[in-house]
C-alpha cells in the first residue's frame, strides 16, 4: 500500500455508517474484497461489505484499463487548456463562489478541501483547509487534474459524473490504492436549462472526515450552485428580452418569436412561435432548452443562418447584443414570406453593428422607439440625413446608427465634427482640407479635410446652423459633385460620403430669416427626423437613471446607489432642459459625491435643485398626485399614464409577466393586480 498523505492516529471513525445500505464501514473486509476482485475478476468473499454503486464501479474502472495500482491522476491540462477550461466554465465558477465561501466558513478548520469540476471531471478550482490542499498535489487533487472514472477509477467525482446522483466514496472503496487513504464526496451540479450535468461540487480528505452529513452538506451546496445559476440565467434571459425589444416594431402581430442564449437554446419563445414551430419543423417539439444554434461552449458562430436546422434556413434570425457582444439570437418564425427589401439584405456582420449602435440608445419610450426606427430605415438609403433636436438629446448616437447600416465590410469610417467648436475662419480648411500655404495658420504641406478623412463612411456634422454662409456654397458644391475641392485649390478630389447633418436651430426659420440658404436645406434634409428631448420620453427618466447609476459604479468601483422615492419623483418631474446629458452628468456627480449610497433629495446638487420648478408639497412626492389639478382629473391622468406603461411593458416582455414585473419594478402579485385592475375597468 502506498503511504497515507495524512497521519490516521487518532482519526478512527468507527461511528461512520454506510449511507446507502445502512451497513457498518470495514476498511479490513472492503480491502480483502477489492483484493479478491483484482485476483479473480470478481467478488468471491461472501462477508464482503462492499455497496452495489461501488462495485459496479469498480468494474467500469477495469473496463476502462485504470491502473489499481496508481497514485492518482495521471492526466493534468496544459496551462492554456486549463485557460480555455476556466473560460468556458466561467458562470459555473462564478455561480460557485459565493457557496465556496459558505460552505468553507461551515467546516470551519475540518480537514477537507472542496473542489469543483467541469462536466469532465476536471478540476477548475479547489478551496477548503490548506493543509489538505496541500496533501492534495501528492494525488494530484488539483487545478487542471482529471478525476473522471475512466482515469482514476472510483472516486467520488468520477463516479457522480457516471450515476448522476451524489456519491461517496469512503477510503477503502476506492479502487485505485493511492488514494485509498482519502475519503470523498461527490455531487453533481445540473443546467438550469436543461437538467444536463455541467459539474461536480466535492468535498475530499482523510477518511476520518466522513459523516452522514458530509453527503447532505454536498447536495445542498449543489442545490446553491445551480440557484445561484438558475438566477443568473434568468437575469441573462430578462436582458436578451430587453435587446429583442427593438428588433419588435416591423414584426407582423402574428409573427412567433423565438429567443437563443449564447449557447444557441431556446430559452423563452411566444405562443405564435409554436404554432409556426409545428408547421416547420414537425419533427421534434419546441421547448425551453432545445439547441437550436451550434455553440462553441457559450459562444456562437458569426454565420447565425448556416447554424440553424434546414427547415429553418429561411426564416429571419439576428444577433441579441448586451453591453455590445453578441450573447444570444432571435429567431422570428413569420406568418407569411417577406417582401424583398433592402433591409432583407443586410449582412449579419451589419445587423450586428446595427443592434450594437441601437443598443446604446437607451430607453423604451414610444417617442424614442419611433425616432430610432426612423433613422434605420432612413439609414438603409444613401441620401444625406437631417437629425433636429435639443442639446443633449444624443444626435451623435442617432449618426452612428446610420453609420452601422450603411456599412458593407465594418472598416467604413465615422467621422464627427462640431461645426460650432471651431472658429469661422478654420471651419472651411477643417472641412474641405487647403492647399500649401493657402491662407495665414494653414500649414506648408497642405491638409486633407474631413470629407476626405470620411471617404467610403459617414460624415456627421454637428450644429450644422452654425456654418457661415459664405462656406455653405462649397459644401453644397461637395455634396452635388461628390468631389472635394481643398481652398486654395482647383483639383477635384472625389469623395463617397453618407453626410449626418445635426442641428438644435430651426433650420426652416433659419432659412426664412437668410441665415441659411434654401438650396443647402433641401439638399441636406432629403430625410429629416426629430429626436424627441427627453421631457417628453415617458418612462425613459428611471431606465437611463438606472443605466447610468449601473455605469459609473462599475467605472468607480462602487455599488450602485439607492434612490428614495421622494428624490426619485424629484427626477421625474425635472424639465431635463440639457436632456440625455444633463441627467447622465447628474447621476455621475451623485455617484461620486453621495456617501451614504442612498440618494435623499439632500443630495442632489444645489443647481439642479436651483434650476427645478417649485416643488409640490411632501404630500405629492409621495403620492406624484399633483395637488395644483383637480383630483379625479389628476387621478384619471395618472391612471392612464400607469395603464398605458404597464401595457407597454407586457408587450415589451412578450407577455412574460415576471420579466416586466422584473421592468417596472413590481412585484409579480402588484403587477396581476394591477393588470386585473385596469382591464376590469374597460
Amino acid at each position: 500500500m502506498a503511504k497515507p498523505p495524512f497521519s490516521l492516529e487518532g482519526h478512527k471513525n468507527p461511528d461512520a455508517t454506510d449511507a446507502e445500505q445502512g451497513q457498518p464501514y470495514d476498511a479490513r473486509e472492503t480491502n480483502k474484497a477489492w483484493e479478491d476482485f483484482l485476483t479473480f475478476g470478481d467478488l468471491k468473499r461472501e462477508n464482503a461489505l462492499v455497496r452495489g454503486v461501488i462495485e459496479k464501479s469498480w468494474r467500469r474502472s477495469v473496463s476502462s484499463g485504470v491502473d489499481a495500482h496508481c497514485k492518482g491522476s495521471n492526466l493534468v491540462a496544459s496551462p492554456d487548456d486549463l485557460y480555455e477550461l476556466r473560460l468556458k466554465n466561467d458562470d459555473l465558477l462564478g455561480s460557485s463562489a459565493q457557496t465556496f465561501r459558505r460552505v468553507a466558513e461551515v467546516l470551519g478548520d475540518a480537514a477537507t478541501m472542496l473542489v469543483i469540476t467541469d462536466r469532465n471531471g476536471v478540476v477548475l478550482d479547489v478551496g477548503g483547509d490548506q493543509r489538505t490542499i496541500d496533501a492534495g498535489h501528492d494525488i494530484r487533487l488539483e487545478v487542471g487534474a482529471a478525476w473522471g472514472e475512466t482515469v482514476t477509477g472510483t472516486n467520488g467525482i468520477g463516479t457522480a459524473l457516471v450515476t448522476g446522483k451524489p456519491v461517496h466514496v469512503h477510503a477503502a472503496e476506492h479502487f485505485s490504492e493511492g488514494i485509498k487513504a482519502w475519503t470523498c464526496v461527490g455531487s453533481p451540479i445540473r443546467s438550469p436549462i436543461d437538467g444536463s450535468i455541467i459539474g461536480i461540487i466535492d468535498f475530499s480528505g482523510p477518511q476520518a472526515i466522513f459523516h452522514r452529513h458530509n453527503v447532505a452538506l454536498a447536495v445542498i451546496a449543489a442545490n446553491h450552485i445551480e440557484l445561484a445559476l438558475s438566477e443568473k440565467i434568468r437575469l441573462e434571459r430578462i436582458r436578451l428580452l430587453e435587446a429583442s425589444i427593438s428588433r419588435m416594431p416591423g414584426m407582423g402581430s402574428a409573427d412567433g418569436v423565438v429567443i437563443l442564449d449564447r449557447f444557441g437554446r431556446v430559452v423563452h419563445h411566444n405562443d405564435m412561435a409554436s404554432v409556426r414551430w409545428q408547421r416547420i419543423a414537425q419533427s421534434r417539439d419546441l421547448i425551453i432548452g432545445t439547441q437550436l444554434l451550434p455553440s462553441n461552449e457559450g459562444l456562437l458562430g458569426k454565420e447565425l443562418e448556416s447554424g440553424l436546422p434546414d427547415e429553418l434556413r429561411d426564416q429571419r434570425i439576428e444577433p441579441l447584443l448586451v453591453d455590445g457582444v453578441v450573447k444570444g439570437a432571435m429567431l422570428v418564425l413569420a406568418s407569411r414570406p417577406r417582401i424583398n427589401s433592402a433591409a432583407s439584405h443586410v449582412s449579419p456582420a451589419t445587423r450586428a453593428a446595427i443592434m450594437s449602435a441601437k443598443e446604446a440608445i437607451v430607453g423604451c419610450s414610444d417617442a424614442l422607439q419611433d425616432a430610432v426606427e426612423k433613422v434605420a430605415r432612413a439609414a438603409l438609403g444613401r441620401t444625406a440625413v437631417l437629425l433636429e433636436g435639443e442639446t443633449g438629446v444624443g444626435k451623435e448616437l442617432f449618426a452612428r446608427l446610420v453609420h452601422a447600416a450603411s456599412q458593407k465590410t465594418g472598416k467604413e469610417p465615422f467621422v464627427a465634427f462640431n461645426c460650432g467648436a471651431v472658429s469661422k475662419g478654420l471651419l472651411g480648411g477643417e472641412l474641405f482640407g487647403h492647399a500649401p500655404g493657402a491662407y495665414t495658420g494653414a500649414t506648408r504641406e497642405g491638409k486633407p479635410g474631413r470629407f476626405e478623412f470620411a471617404n467610403g463612411g459617414v460624415l456627421s456634422l454637428d450644429e450644422i446652423g452654425e456654418m457661415p454662409l459664405d462656406l455653405q456654397p462649397y459644401l453644397l458644391r461637395v455634396l452635388e459633385e461628390r468631389a472635394v475641392y481643398r481652398l486654395g485649390d482647383n483639383k477635384p478630389r472625389p469623395v463617397d460620403v453618407r453626410l449626418v447633418a445635426s442641428t438644435n436651430r430651426n433650420l426652416k426659420q433659419e432659412v426664412a430669416e437668410g441665415r441659411f440658404r434654401k438650396d443647402l436645406y433641401f439638399r441636406i434634409g432629403v430625410v429629416k427626423i426629430t429626436i424627441p428631448p427627453l421631457r417628453e420620453r415617458l418612462g425613459d427618466v428611471e431606465i437611463l437613471i438606472d443605466h447610468f447609476n449601473r455605469q459609473f459604479a462599475e467605472i468607480y468601483s462602487t455599488e450602485p446607489l439607492r434612490f428614495e422615492a421622494a428624490a426619485m419623483e424629484m427626477l421625474r418631474r425635472h424639465s431635463w432642459p440639457g436632456n440625455v446629458r444633463e441627467l447622465r452628468n447628474l447621476i455621475e456627480n451623485l455617484v461620486l459625491m453621495t456617501l451614504t449610497g442612498v440618494v435623499t433629495p439632500r443630495e442632489l446638487p444645489e443647481d439642479f435643485l436651483e434650476a427645478a420648478p417649485a416643488q409640490p408639497d411632501p404630500g405629492v412626492l409621495q403620492t406624484g398626485r399633483d395637488t395644483t389639478r383637480p383630483e379625479g382629473e389628476e387621478i384619471a391622468r395618472f391612471d392612464d399614464m400607469e395603464r398605458r406603461a404597464i401595457e407597454r411593458a407586457v408587450a415589451n416582455a412578450g407577455g412574460n409577466i415576471a420579466a416586466a414585473a422584473e421592468k417596472l419594478g413590481l412585484s409579480r402579485a402588484t403587477l396581476y393586480r394591477k393588470l386585473h385592475q385596469y382591464r376590469s375597468r374597460t
